[in-house]
């Protein structure tokens, strides 16, 4: 099925081919990650690779980490694994994602046959969740928080309010443990019926090419998920990582990361604010290791920024935005005075 929108372009494809040696500031993983004790636990992994996976431990870590039965947790290769498996496996009449937000949930959906809603957030709202927006007939309903690109976190219980009988909720948590103290989680609920929601362990620690997240639900929708995975399907060095990464010492490197990301997204931003004059505009208040703008002519300002060696995430791929949004990863504030420089110099 085609749609106006490009669902399947992603951050990286800003810094593949002649983008490589550009400063990315396009994909949302932290910087100078997996850090080495995290790269040693991996490489340990590797004297194991002779036998079949058993991700029995990683599953119990993960299912502690969140104060949850095993049974409630699915691992998986990547959370975007597990959009592909949610659209293979529920039998849904009305599936809704709420947009803008990551878009490989619907084109998943689209790929199994499901013909899918849109709820599109209002910029004038400051792209905030519109519960009335949502059709009451929706049997899914999906939602990002805090939603990637516009750096929105939504109030827990607004999201947990969508639940209704006989509706699958899913909460995409990708970039939650970027928020300091992770406020508005609702991992870990089992209060709220029908809620699912993903967690990726890629963006803070720099595991995009490992592939390695998870799914947190009701038993009976993990083991119908389950059943829709292939065998096997998160390899032993996922594993390692999955268990190492959940541990309290982990918990607690990922928290010290989060309030450092807010004080450096709170320094881009103000930085920002000095091209208020030539129409830029942050979406605030931002609360991801992200920022979503709006400036005229921006892919215009996208390609001279790659001219002076800066990768930068086209917006206008997101439904709910057009050609004059640009998303930008939250970097040190190294980076962040020489992204500023060269945007002073493009914008004139």
């Amino acid at each position: 099925m085609r749609t106006e929108h490009d669902l399947r372009h992603h951050g990286d494809a800003e810094v593949r081919d002649d983008g490589a040696k550009l400063v990315d500031l396009a994909v949302n993983v932290r910087a100078d990650t997996p850090p080495a004790w995290l790269r040693e636990r991996i490489a340990g992994s590797l004297e194991g690779l002779a036998a079949y996976p058993d991700g029995r431990a990683a599953r119990a870590a993960v299912a502690a980490r969140h104060g949850l039965e095993p049974g409630r947790v699915l691992l998986t290769a990547g959370a975007a694994e597990a959009f592909v498996l949610l659209a293979r496996a529920l039998k849904v009449r009305r599936p809704v994602v709420v947009h803008p937000q990551f878009t490989e949930p619907e084109a998943a959906l689209r790929d199994a046959g499901h013909s899918v809603g849109r709820v599109l957030l209002r910029e004038a709202d400051g792209f905030r969740l519109d519960a009335a927006a949502v059709p009451e007939d929706a049997d899914l309903v999906v939602i990002g928080n805090p939603t990637n690109p516009t750096s929105v976190l939504h109030p827990a219980e607004a999201i947990a309010a969508l639940a209704r009988p006989g509706r699958t909720l899913v909460v995409d948590e990708a970039f939650m443990d970027a928020v300091p103290g992770e406020r508005e989680a609702l991992a870990g609920r089992t209060d709220v019926p029908g809620l699912v929601v993903l967690r990726s362990l890629t963006k803070t620690w720099g595991l995009a090419g490992l592939r390695i997240g998870y799914v947190l639900a009701s038993p009976e929708l993990i083991a119908e998920l389950e059943r829709a995975q292939p065998l096997w399907p998160v390899s032993t060095p996922a594993l390692a990582a999955a268990q190492a990464c959940v541990e309290p010492a982990a918990l607690a490197e990922a928290g010290h990361a989060a309030h450092r990301v807010a004080a450096d997204r709170a320094y881009l931003v103000a930085g920002l604010s000095a091209f208020e004059g030539a129409g830029l505009r942050v979406v605030t208040p931002a609360e991801g290791p992200f920022v979503l703008v709006r400036v005229p002519g921006a892919a215009e300002v996208r390609r001279r920024l790659r001219e002076r060696g800066w990768a930068v995430r086209r917006g206008d791929t997101f439904p709910g935005l057009g050609e004059d949004w640009l998303r930008l990863a939250v970097r040190d504030r190294a980076t962040a005075d020489g992204f500023l420089a060269a945007l002073g110099a493009v914008l004139g």
